[in-house]
């Protein structure tokens, strides 16, 4: 599948839900390098919610096909931010039928959660968690390869990610208003002793995030990819997922990034913006070569 330009277009701003040279979600987004890394750190960090991460684990029909699903879920997220409404409104309309699966109890305890406590898909909590793992990862990622953002332009971006839950049935009454507010709530979440990461989480989340099944010809480039996504995670779930890091890994993390905003400039605009559908199809046709991907056993299915 070729990568598109998405943000050349003859349609009016009322055709997209993140309009071109108007949403700021739509202008980090569109940068090729956070599409391809936003996901892994979002994964990471996202494993922390036990009731978040074990639901999930629960209900998905492609437990031996995790890179597959990471990429589906990719490319569903590019084509709301980046894609015509039509092209939103089915993929939105795909996801709320695979949620309206994903609801149970769980079979046994996982972190503070007790065995028997109910998950569905449409929690507005859980909604919310995932939401903010999404929208802190497009951020960080954004200020750490692209250029750091304005008050003004965290505070428009933040909006953005406010519409994109909505658009996934997240009622806006249960986000926090202003990028200020989310700040301070994100802070406090993951300063939260109930924060954690299962036996499963531990194992599975960065399989996902730094195995990636690429040729061999990529695996260098994998590497840096892997270290920066390493460098931007919050020291709390470096320390929880056990990822050493020195003052020599912020060093190369630093200059990576360094020269990532440097160079950015000197690339023609196909390398710099657009969807990663190939990129996605890549690692999605590596797992099935090979036969799928040998993944830790969860403990028993969803009631």
């Amino acid at each position: 599948m070729a990568s598109r330009n998405t943000d050349s277009s003859n349609q009016g701003t009322d055709a997209y839900y993140f309009p071109p040279g108007v949403s700021v979600a739509r202008r980090v987004h569109g940068e090729r390098s956070v599409g391809l890394l936003y996901g892994q750190r979002a994964l990471m960090i996202g494993a922390l919610e036990p009731l978040t991460y074990t639901g999930t684990m629960l209900s998905t029909r492609s437990g031996d096909r995790p890179f597959e699903r990471l990429a589906r879920t990719a490319k569903i997220q590019e084509t709301v931010f980046l894609g015509t409404r039509e092209e939103a409104d089915k993929a939105l309309a795909i996801v709320h039928r695979l949620h309206e699966h994903v609801k149970g109890t769980l079979p046994e305890a996982a972190g503070v959660h007790p065995a028997g406590a109910a998950y569905s898909a449409f929690d507005p909590e859980l909604m919310l968690w995932t939401l903010a793992v999404i929208a802190d990862s497009g951020r960080e990622m954004y200020e750490t390869l692209v250029r750091p953002l304005s008050d003004s332009e965290r505070e428009d971006l933040w909006q953005d990610y406010v519409r994109f839950g909505e658009l996934f049935s997240l009622p806006r009454s249960e986000v926090p208003a202003t990028y200020r507010e989310f700040k301070a709530w994100w802070d406090e979440k993951l300063s939260s002793p109930d924060l954690q990461a299962t036996e499963h989480g531990l194992e599975m989340a960065p399989l996902v995030a730094f195995r990636q099944p690429v040729p061999i010809p990529a695996r260098p480039n994998l590497a840096v990819q892997n270290h920066i996504i390493k460098g931007t995670l919050p020291p709390r779930v470096r320390e929880v997922f056990g990822i050493r890091w020195t003052r020599t890994h912020e060093t190369s993390f630093q200059a990576m990034a360094a020269a990532s905003r440097r160079t950015r400039r000197f690339l023609p605009r196909p390398m710099r913006r657009g969807r990663n559908d190939v990129f996605f199809d890549v690692v999605t046709k590596g797992e099935r070569k090979r036969g799928g991907t040998v993944t830790p056993e969860l403990s028993a299915n969803a009631s």
